[in-house]
């Protein structure tokens, strides 16, 4: 087995210095981290309270790294996965990323070097190679965007397939101008949404180029939605191809006295079905998934050898409710 002081040598450094790398004490030089770290990675070096725990099988802890606890999508992940966590005899520890890309990894790491059985991860970085040192010891599940860098088990949820029948069941109702409102954080699902919007637009003899669209932050929504309706040519329904963003559009419309405007949702959210009209949504079922992804990330500890399929996506499914409306003009 690896330990510090063939990581040390490797490395050309003290055991010392191998020990304040991995504790990430900031009086590291960021060249001799380098070279730490590349022998840890040359080696495959775990720490030894980590392999202590794998060899003496007392690790019950599943842990969970979400962007934002706060979100009732990510809220929803993690109920999911602790119901299943729970009938496996472990606890959970959950953590928020953040928006922050250049955070994920030493949050992440932060959690692998505790005693934990395995990892949820919903990655808000672009590269996820980092977890190759990992792998070999802790299981890793990636949801809701596929990991960069990394072989792990990913579950999807069909998001060019959701944004397609979202956008064909406003084409349904009558709808020639549909706006795209999507967050402006470049997430790997909001790209695949806005694939599956140009297909549906571009299939129904539309010009995508003629459609409104809209990439905002939380801050800027309103004004840009203000924007679109004071067009010579406004739109007449709404595609928001995320919950978070459909909740601030919402209150957008509401201050703006916006009404008559049919709208879908990709992902409910909470008071969806009671607001006036209420919302129609493309429903991902976010507790399924995370049931799925903790199911996955337990099996794959009591079975390492074992057999999975790598990619899994779910359907999504669409719930017309009171704001699935023709267009209130000729």
């Amino acid at each position: 087995m690896v330990t510090m002081h063939d990581v040390a040598a490797h490395a050309g450094v003290s055991a010392s210095t191998v020990s304040r790398v991995f504790r990430n004490e900031e009086s590291v030089s960021k060249a001799t981290r380098k070279r730490v770290n590349d022998a840890m990675a040359a080696l495959n070096y775990v720490p030894n309270m980590m392999a202590r725990t794998f060899r003496e099988g007392k690790a019950s802890l599943l842990a969970i790294a979400v962007p934002s606890i706060a979100d009732s999508f990510f809220a929803s992940v993690i109920e999911g996965a602790d119901s299943i966590a729970k009938t496996h005899g472990h606890a959970i520890a959950v953590t928020s990323l953040g928006d922050d890309p250049s955070r994920e990894r030493p949050i992440v790491e932060a959690l692998l070097r505790r005693q934990i059985s395995s990892l949820v991860l919903v990655p808000i970085a672009s590269d996820q190679s980092y977890l190759s040192t990992w792998l070999p010891h802790t299981p890793v599940v990636v949801i809701d965007r596929e990991a960069t860098g990394a072989d792990v088990d990913v579950f999807l949820e069909d998001d060019r397939g959701g944004a397609i029948m979202a956008v064909n069941h406003l084409l349904r109702l009558g709808h020639q101008r549909i706006a795209f409102l999507g967050a402006d954080d470049a997430v790997a699902t909001t790209a695949r949404r806005f694939d599956g919007y140009r297909h549906a637009i571009q299939d129904a003899g539309l010009s995508v180029e003629d459609q409104p669209v809209l990439f905002a932050g939380p801050s800027h929504i309103q004004e840009g939605i203000a924007g679109m309706l004071s067009a010579q040519d406004p739109p007449t329904a709404l595609f928001s191809s995320n919950a978070r963003t459909s909740v601030v559009v919402v209150r957008a419309l509401q201050a703006l006295k916006a009404r008559g405007l049919a709208m879908v949702s990709f992902g409910d959210f909470p008071m969806a079905d009671a607001l006036d009209p209420s919302v129609s949504v493309i429903d991902q079922d976010p507790f399924r998934l995370g049931q799925a992804a903790a199911e996955r990330a337990l099996n794959r500890v009591a079975d390492p050898e074992g057999s999975f399929e790598n990619l899994t996506v779910f359907d999504v499914n669409l719930i017309p409710r009171g704001s699935s409306t023709p267009p209130s003009r000729a």
